[in-house]
């Protein structure tokens, strides 16, 4: 008796053997719209020195993963000398860095290599976002902070057609800036007012605190008082929003102006507020001594907007008795701009990284700006590295102010053998 015959399986002719199986694609990397977003929005108060390159590998026509992995071994090349380097694969698939400290010729040569290697492949699709026919963009983050942010949010967060975008958040409107000011007088201030001390640093100063700065953390108020709006995005709304802060602050003040005396304090204030008759309140209830005991921070782009009103101030803080110090300052401006007419005591220059790479000629322009002044005497602002102390003891500024100040005093080392021990290191 013969067995019944089982009926095989038709074959899959589609079906391809072990060994023909074709090899596994490299996983597409997670993207990183959203951590940009949110570094781009916490650093835009402090943009000055940070540089963005945009590499537009989505206008490749022909797409291969194995770019990404070539792009970042060249970027790691280059990364150990950097202040700050930082890569983010975006949605769209392309890819930007931001960095600091990085010679211009050195991201040059580097993009420049990318850009051959890419397109000696394949070809670009079209003009890139910034209408440029290259397949990188090399930008100054302060001046081009909106266009990067515009083209982040315009991506596909989530990966799918239906994901959620992140949104910055809307300027301040004239309503709510309304709002805020009705709320102004019965907020109270004194949480979010902070100080931070400029330091000499010269070793006969002995740790000496040239004064206090005083100042608002207005990201802590815009929490707290305006969360769903920007107040910075509009810079006359932010202007009059600074304004009111300063009649608070007086106010503030008032209330208590003891602790100035043996402390000089700085005070950032607009123009028009030292003019204002909060002032002339704040200003009635000081002595004379006092008086000398408080430094008017101007800053520059304000003094530049209102000449006439800054001359106007001077006058009335030098029969007074105020100091006033202009802030916000680059070396552009000391070399440009001439501070003897402008008659201040103090001028606050922003360090950053970059300051390391100015040419020969450059840098002796500012040397010899500063070493020449006479009647006006220079701080270095916002120094987050020893690097920083180290530029300024050399290019001869002796007042420091910043994060690793403050950091060297809490330990309760003296600045200037903080200096000595960094100067021996680096050497």
């Amino acid at each position: 008796m013969n067995p019944a015959k089982t009926e095989r399986p038709a074959r899959d002719w589609s079906r391809v053997k072990p060994a023909e199986k074709p090899a596994v694609a490299p996983a597409k990397p997670p993207h990183d719209d959203a951590k940009l977003l949110s570094l781009l929005h916490s650093a835009k108060r402090e943009l000055q020195g940070l540089r963005l390159v945009h590499l537009h590998l989505s206008l490749l026509k022909d797409k291969n993963l194995g770019d990404i992995a070539t792009i970042r071994r060249a970027v790691q090349e280059i990364s150990e000398n950097s202040a700050f380097l930082q890569l983010f694969n975006l949605s769209n698939e392309d890819i930007i860095f931001l960095y600091k400290g990085i010679k211009f010729s050195t991201i040059t040569d580097i993009c420049q290599k990318i850009e051959r290697l890419m397109l000696s492949r394949t070809q670009m699709t079209g003009l890139n976002p910034y209408r440029e026919d290259s397949l990188y963009s090399i930008m100054e983050l302060s001046l081009n902070f909106v266009n990067v942010i515009r083209f982040i949010e315009g991506l596909d967060v989530t990966g799918g057609p239906d994901g959620a975008k992140v949104r910055t958040k809307p300027s301040v409107t004239l309503e709510e800036l309304a709002r805020i000011e009705r709320q102004m007088p019965i907020f109270d201030l004194s949480p979010y007012m902070l100080n931070q001390p400029v330091m000499d640093i010269r070793p006969e100063a002995r740790n000496h605190r040239e004064y206090f700065e005083l100042y608002i953390a207005v990201k802590s108020v815009e929490d707290r008082l305006s969360p769903e709006f920007d107040i910075t995005a509009n810079r006359w709304l932010f202007n009059y929003f600074t304004s009111n802060l300063d009649q608070s602050i007086l106010k503030t003040l008032n209330y208590g102006i003891d602790f100035i005396r043996g402390h000089k304090i700085g005070l950032n204030i607009n123009l028009t507020t030292v003019l204002s008759a909060a002032f002339v309140k704040f200003d009635e209830r000081l002595t004379a001594e006092l008086r000398g005991n408080v430094v008017l921070e101007i800053n520059k782009v304000d003094l530049i907007e209102n000449e006439s009103l800054y001359r106007e101030v001077v006058d009335f803080a030098r029969n007074r008795g105020y100091s006033i110090c202009i802030d916000g300052l680059t070396p552009f401006w000391v070399t440009h701009m001439d501070l003897e007419y402008m008659a201040c005591d103090y001028a606050k220059v922003f360090w950053s990284p970059d300051m390391l790479e100015m040419d020969r000629n450059e840098y002796d322009n500012l040397e010899e700006r500063i070493r020449n002044q006479d009647n006006c005497r220079f701080v270095l602002a916002r120094c987050g590295t020893v690097s920083g102390l180290l530029f300024a003891e050399r290019i001869g500024i002796h007042l420091v102010q910043g994060r690793i100040v403050d950091n060297i005093i809490r330990k309760g080392v003296s600045v200037s053998d903080a200096i000595n021990t960094a100067r021996v290191m680096d050497d």
